[in-house]
């Protein structure tokens, strides 16, 4: 099997980091969306790439690499997140990994409220695996603006190395666009050497021209990556909206040169998905995006199907998804 690597590093360790640019309203404006003509795009996808046996289980394993293992309840207790950590740093079962000849495989971050930062980095040190605080009065953004920078301040104090802050969905929604730029503007500079993910809440800003708009926008805005989804909304990650950001993610660089990574949430559960994802993004953006410095997948469970699927590679057997427990 080919040898994957599973370098959990931040996207400004590797490239140049997106400094953004000037707020390009006429670029913003010209920013459309042909919703039947990208839902036939990606509708192809599931149909059209299966992958089977060696090459199913590296394209897992890949997947596993670019999740942010994630845990934003309101009865997340220290002891969780520590088992979560655990989890992050051995995500497949020793004995499976050694199989498929990647032991030293991990997830991409972890992912975590502003108070459990402090356990989450303790459990991680020595992993190389980041913490990723969700910020800026995470999920809804309607917190009084000075606390949402100043929330985004004292995680990086606390010792997370991401930041994933929520827009105000409202500006795209009556169509302020530099206030949505200044907004962004004023979340990455509070983010400092912290790599800073954009969650557009994109179930939410009615249109997928809007969504295209927001993108465009939030890199302008030296945004590290855009997000679909919080996770808390009634409709997050989907093909549609994906291919609408990967390709503004697209256009971003060949305008100016810089990579933006991109982190579907919410909904993604199943291994089969994860693979649609990734082959869409080798389509679209092709094969340096899959890594987990430019990809990631915002998910929990999706972990546990992932490793019931390498399980079932190595010994033939689907074993019971309760053996696969996150936390």
């Amino acid at each position: 099997m080919q040898t994957i690597s599973a370098t959990g590093t931040l996207p400004q360790t590797v490239e140049p980091r997106n400094p953004g640019t000037a707020l390009d309203l006429d670029w913003v404006m010209r920013a459309t969306a042909n919703r039947s003509a990208i839902e036939r795009r990606a509708a192809t996808l599931p149909a059209r790439r299966s992958v089977k046996k060696d090459h199913q289980a590296a394209w897992l394993a890949r997947a596993v690499s670019c999740i942010d293992l994630t845990t934003l309840a309101g009865d997340d207790t220290v002891g969780r997140v520590r088992r979560l950590c655990a989890k992050a740093k051995q995500p497949v079962r020793a004995d499976l990994l050694e199989a498929i000849g990647l032991p030293d495989l991990t997830v991409g971050a972890v992912c975590v409220y502003h108070d459990m930062i402090a356990p989450a980095v303790e459990a991680l040190d020595g992993s190389g695996i980041p913490v990723a605080a969700v910020s800026t009065g995470f999920p809804a953004g309607l917190s009084p603006f000075h606390l949402r920078v100043q929330e985004i301040k004292e995680s990086v104090a606390a010792g997370a190395a991401e930041i994933d802050i929520v827009i105000s969905r409202r500006h795209v929604l009556t169509g302020n666009w530099q206030a949505l730029y200044d907004e962004m503007r004023t979340f990455r500079d509070a983010c400092g050497d912290a790599h800073v993910k954009a969650i557009l809440a994109t179930g939410e800003l009615g249109t997928l021209s809007n969504v295209a708009k927001a993108s465009l926008i939030c890199m302008m805005a030296g945004a590290d990556f855009i997000k679909t989804s919080t996770g808390k909304e009634s409709v997050n990650a989907t093909l549609p909206v994906s291919l609408v950001m990967i390709r503004a993610i697209r256009d971003f660089y060949d305008a100016t040169g810089y990579r933006v990574g991109y982190k579907p949430a919410g909904g993604i559960s199943k291994a089969k998905d994860a693979i649609t994802y990734l082959a869409l993004i080798k389509e679209e953006l092709g094969d340096r995006w899959l890594r987990p410095d430019l990809f990631r997948f915002g998910a929990s469970s999706l972990l546990g199907d992932i490793e019931r699927q390498i399980e079932h590679h190595v010994t033939g057997a689907y074993s019971a998804s309760w053996r696969h427990a996150m936390a």
